[in-house]
């Protein structure tokens, strides 16, 4: 098999609202998570019980991304103002 090598550069990452991005979507699983819980009874007999779980889970991890993505934001921010003094 033959090693693929790239023809040309690979382009400048995307650079958007990540911070909402990643808030928006802790606030989706967050949500998703209430909307269940009033059929937790029927997920548990059903053996779907790892749905709700499983939003509780999304809703967790987007908390520390959340605060990941701040982290990051503030670091460029230093980064760019240093580089420009």
């Amino acid at each position: 098999m033959a090693k693929w090598i790239p023809q040309h550069e690979a382009p400048e990452p995307l650079e958007g609202p990540v911070v909402a991005t990643i808030t928006g979507g802790t606030i989706v699983w967050f949500v998703l998570f209430l909307v269940q819980l009033p059929f937790y009874g029927w997920f548990r007999d059903h053996g779907h019980l790892w749905w709700l779980w499983t939003c509780l889970v999304g809703g967790g991890l987007g908390l520390i991304g959340i605060w990941y993505v701040r982290k990051r934001d503030a670091a460029i921010k230093r980064a760019r103002s240093a580089s420009a003094d």
